[in-house]
């Protein structure tokens, strides 16, 4: 089955959603799927929509980079114990770190799609899902 076919769904969602400049290509058995967003709850519909078709975010075959930086939220305090908070591409810890930000730093939290993870944007333009536990809004 072509990755363009077992995505379909996520495809279509991103295409008729709202998101902008949708791309969509494969290369190297991996289905990437590029595009932006104001709306952190748009990006976070999407994750929705691939959980649903790899649960848990096992098979490692896309990369869903959509760009939600125009997104507005609330400011929240990283207050992990001492040690940096990781920053991952997807709402689990399965996904790949992108970036980390120090204890007491603030970033913006663009959006919550569940009670675990929170989609968060730093000052120096990193964003990705943090675990909330570790944020303390301002």
């Amino acid at each position: 089955m072509a990755l363009t076919d077992k995505y379909a769904e996520l495809i279509q969602a991103a295409k008729t959603g709202g998101i902008s400049n949708v791309q969509v290509r494969e290369q190297d058995n991996i289905l990437y799927i590029d595009g932006s967003t104001n709306s952190g709850a748009l990006k976070d519909s999407l994750w929705d929509v691939y959980n649903k078709i790899d649960p848990d975010y096992r098979a490692g075959d896309l990369v869903l980079n959509i760009d939600a930086s125009a997104a507005s939220g609330t400011k929240a305090t990283v207050s992990t114990e001492s040690s940096n908070l990781n920053i991952r591409k997807g709402p689990g810890t399965d996904q790949p770190v992108v970036g980390k930000t120090a204890h007491n730093e603030v970033v913006l939290i663009v959006s919550r799609p569940n009670e675990q993870w929170s989609l968060v944007r730093t000052d120096g333009g990193i964003e990705g899902y943090a675990y909330s536990q570790y944020l303390t809004q301002s």
